[in-house]
């Protein structure tokens, strides 16, 4: 086809459009960008990077126990408690006066519970419950432990479990209380004038360890 000179060329727009390849090469490169576009976002999140100081150092920091500090104190008394003994074993037949004939005679302060002729019944100074009462006979009469008990002492230990009962009334802990003696060094006795822990106003575990 061709057209004279000075003629206009009036083309059909059906014999020369470029409208469908070009939106067609516009919707590939679209869709190749794309992919370009989400491969690297692929390649951020696939391809570990190397730590950073603060991801180290979050690594290093130190762990902390979450079991309660009461365990923590628990131990450690127990071992005091358990040098105590061993020093209270050692001079236990020396037949001096214990910080107990000191507290009976009021030399040395105590909050005092409950006391008759026999007893006497204090707060203990470093409680193991709410309510923890010592209680003890005032006269010892060679009753250092109740291991060393004797006939004789058939009474005054009678008394010490009624005693007992009735502190636990006074303190209102008379429906769920225990009551302990330690006897010996292993036991962790820490005076050697026999006493009885009473305990109550929490809930008792057993076996008491």
């Amino acid at each position: 086809m061709g057209c004279r000179p000075g003629q206009a060329w009036n083309a059909s727009p059906h014999q020369f459009s470029f409208g469908a390849p070009v939106k067609a090469m516009a919707a590939t490169l679209t869709t190749a960008f794309s992919l370009f576009r989400f491969s690297r976002v692929l390649r951020a999140y696939a391809i570990p990077k190397p730590f950073s100081k603060l991801s180290i150092d979050v690594l290093r920091a130190p762990s902390y126990s979450l079991r309660p500090e009461r365990c923590v104190c628990h131990i450690t008394a127990s071992v005091n408690e358990e040098a105590s003994a061993k020093a209270a074993a050692a001079s236990v037949d020396n037949g001096g006066p214990t910080i107990f004939d000191k507290i009976i005679a009021r030399e040395i302060p105590s909050t005092i519970i409950y006391e008759d002729d026999k007893v006497l019944a204090f707060r203990d100074i470093n409680p193991q419950a709410p309510v923890h009462v010592l209680l003890i006979p005032k006269f010892r009469d060679g009753l250092t432990q109740l291991g060393k008990a004797e006939s004789r002492h058939a009474e005054i230990l009678g008394h010490l479990l009624y005693a007992a009962k009735v502190v636990a009334e006074k303190e209102g802990i008379v429906d769920g209380f225990r009551v302990v003696i330690n006897n010996g060094p292993e036991a962790c006795q820490s005076v050697y004038h026999l006493h009885l822990h009473i305990l109550g106003g929490r809930q008792m575990k057993w076996p008491p360890g």
